[in-house]
This record gives C-alpha cells, structure tokens and sequence, in this order.
C-alpha cells in the first residue's frame, strides 16, 4: 500500500492482493507498445477463498482473477510515476475457459496496455490473460482503470 507514496496508486492488502510478485514490467512492451505486466499468484490449497467457494468444490472465483488484472493495470499507471488513486472503471469481454482449482500450482497473469491517455484524465485501457500451469484460462478485453484526485474538502 506504500510503494508509491501517499496520494498514489496503492494496491489492497492482503487477502485481496491476488498476485504473489511482478516479473515484468515494461513501458514498451505489450503488442502496441505502450506497456506490458507479468505478474505471478503461487496457488496453495489452503489460500482463503478456497474452503467458501465452493464447499466440497473448491474454485478460485472468477472476479478475484479479472481483480488481478485491474490490479496490475492499476499498478502500471503508478510505476509509471502517474497521481492518483486508482479505481477499476470497466471492463468489455470477460471469457472463462477453464478454472483455478487446489491442484493448479501458480497462476500468471498478463496484462497488455493498449491506451494510455495521461492528461488531466489518467486512464490505462487494457487486455489481459490469465493461466493456469501455463492454459489461459480467462481472457479479458478493455478493462479500464483511471486514477483520481481525491476532492478537495
């Protein structure tokens, strides 16, 4: 909650931060080149959502994992060094092909910035994918994230 300052973009805590660490991050990558996220979630049987959802049918919820993806949307806009705090503001196409169960071992989430409008308006625009022991497992198109000064009292 404190990388980037007071005022900033800040992730939640645990247990709803839903990545375990970033393995890439670029402000080139992504296939139009305005910036890419690589980030990883080690899956572990006893992790908290997994004895609620569902009893005797454990499945990692489906909006935890398009969290994950606004998340990491978020946090590029503040590693970029841009204000604000950050808030999820939609997404296009959500499809699940598949599930996070106890037995898959690591998730890898993939984040490909498209727009970035870093005007008055802060908004990162992305697609994102989302694997299970290397299947995709979710697709999503146009998720977007702004970020926002708070208003003055």
């Amino acid at each position: 909650g404190e990388l980037f300052g007071p005022g900033n973009p800040q992730l939640p805590l645990p247990p709803m931060l839903m990545f375990d660490r970033i393995t890439e991050i670029s402000k080139d990558g992504g296939s139009g080149g305005l910036g890419k996220v690589v980030a990883e979630l080690d899956i572990k049987p006893d992790l908290w959502f997994f004895p609620c959802h569902f009893q005797g049918d454990p499945v990692m919820p489906g909006c935890l994992g398009l969290d994950a993806l606004w998340q990491l949307t978020g946090f590029f806009l503040g590693w970029l060094g841009e204000p604000g705090k950050g808030r999820a503001l939609g997404v296009g196409e959500v499809k699940l092909a598949g599930m996070v169960t106890p037995a898959v071992k690591k998730v890898t989430y993939e984040v490909d910035i498209t727009r970035l409008i870093l005007r008055k308006l802060k908004l990162a625009v992305a697609n994102g994918i989302m694997k299970a022991d290397g299947e995709t497992v979710y697709q999503v198109t146009d998720m977007k994230v702004g970020l926002f000064q708070p208003a003055a009292a």
